[in-house]
């Protein structure tokens, strides 16, 4: 007998068939003897139709409400499934983050979690019921409901495998697995059987959109072994785990895309201490997101400061960089391009492997595909590329890392 979290996602429960679905999937693991926890994201479509009739009545919703109204279509669906599982004689019963006992803190809309008291669920654990949690939501301290942000769902599973010492945990969803590039681009991508949490954390980072990087960081820190699979076949996985050794013989994991970046470069800036710190904080205040940074002196002792960004913060960039451009003079310039795109390579092979960036260089240079700006970490490099080129550069790239065999 084995205690097993699951995770399903919006697209799972989207529809009262496909709810029916999962409550399948729940009992082939109950009459396997195995005790289960699911949690439950909203039906598909439900937060966005909540969302549409808030700003039906304000263009600014106060964020206290939107929690308290979105919180409600994951305790919709779970009711749903318990009824549907208490129909197939599975005795199920479901619990809100709060009944839960997932204690959170932070801003309305985007909470933290500090703590899980799995008190109640433990305690349906010990009556053999199964338990059906709300995902996405939690309560604070003082009592006030809060909503987790994107990808919620996978951070209330992992956190809920981690209280119970669950000896599984499944996110379940509508793709099954992790792959080495997007296979609706690179058609000869393959699911990967295995991929260590930092090679994932790096590819969520860089546009994979498989799992929330927030959800990783939190079974890195808790050691919570997990599996992406798809909720709509039995095909295995990817198991995402801490590495091992096996593991730095694949150079490269996987590759990744982001379209529709821009990038913002600021000339003729003083080299003095202080001036990269006025810059990037008018840009932090302003709530820009930036990426990729490269910075350089020139030969009259002006440096360049070049990041990019999502395109669509390139107009609140712009407004905040300019009376920062007046402070630094006149010779301070700012210069944008928009339509790029950002193309990364992953893998923790690269600790201990020479000319990976030699090579994935060579490919794209033969392939005739130039490069703008290079950013790298200990396992990863990325690197912009014309956006009308992103997809023939990942192709590219992946084939050159034998990632297509």
């Amino acid at each position: 007998m084995a205690l097993i979290v699951q995770k399903y996602g919006g697209t799972s429960v989207g529809s009262i068939d496909r709810i029916r679905n999962v409550a399948n999937r729940i009992k082939s693991e109950r009459d396997k003897g195995n005790k289960v926890v699911a949690v439950i994201s909203a039906m598909g479509g439900v937060t966005d139709k909540l969302i549409a009739l808030a700003k039906e009545l304000s263009d600014d919703p106060t964020e206290r409400e939107m929690d308290v109204l979105l919180s409600s279509g994951e305790q919709q669906s779970i009711a749903l499934l318990s009824i549907a599982l208490n129909e197939m004689g599975i005795d199920a019963v479901s619990a809100t983050g709060r009944q839960a006992g997932i204690v959170t803190s932070g801003s309305h809309t985007r909470g933290r979690i500090d703590k899980i008291e799995p008190k109640l669920v433990n305690h349906f654990l010990s009556e053999d019921r199964t338990v059906i949690v709300a995902g996405f939501q939690g309560m604070t301290e003082d009592g006030m409901i809060h909503t987790l942000g994107r990808g919620g769902s996978d951070l209330s599973a992992i956190a809920v495998a981690s209280s119970v010492k669950a000896d599984l945990c499944q996110i379940l969803t509508d793709v099954d697995g992790v792959y080495t590039a997007d296979p609706r681009v690179v058609k000869k991508a393959r699911k990967l059987p295995e991929i260590s949490y930092d090679e994932l954390l790096e590819l969520a980072s860089v546009g994979t959109k498989v799992m929330q990087s927030r959800s990783v960081e939190f079974a890195k820190k808790y050691g919570v072994k997990f599996e992406v699979k798809s909720s709509l076949n039995n095909n295995p996985g990817t198991i995402v785990t801490e590495e091992h050794e096996a593991m730095e013989s694949v150079v490269i994991r996987g590759v990744s895309i982001e379209r529709s970046q821009a990038r913002v470069t600021i000339t003729g800036i003083p080299d003095e201490p202080g001036m990269s710190g006025s810059i990037l904080g008018a840009l932090a205040k302003a709530e820009v997101n930036i990426d990729m940074i490269v910075s350089n002196i020139a030969s009259d002792q002006l440096a360049r400061h070049s990041f990019t960004m999502h395109t669509s913060d390139l107009g609140r960039a712009q407004s905040a960089l300019k009376p920062v451009l007046a402070d630094l003079g006149g010779d301070a310039g700012i210069e944008t391009e928009a339509g790029i795109g950002k193309l990364s390579c992953v893998g923790i092979g690269m600790r201990s492997h020479s000319g990976v960036a030699a090579k994935m260089f060579e490919a794209l240079g033969n392939a005739g595909i130039n490069i703008g700006m290079i950013s790298t970490s200990e396992i990863k490099i990325s690197v912009t590329v014309e956006e009308d080129q992103i997809e023939e550069a990942a192709r590219v790239v992946h084939t050159a890392f034998d990632l297509d065999a």
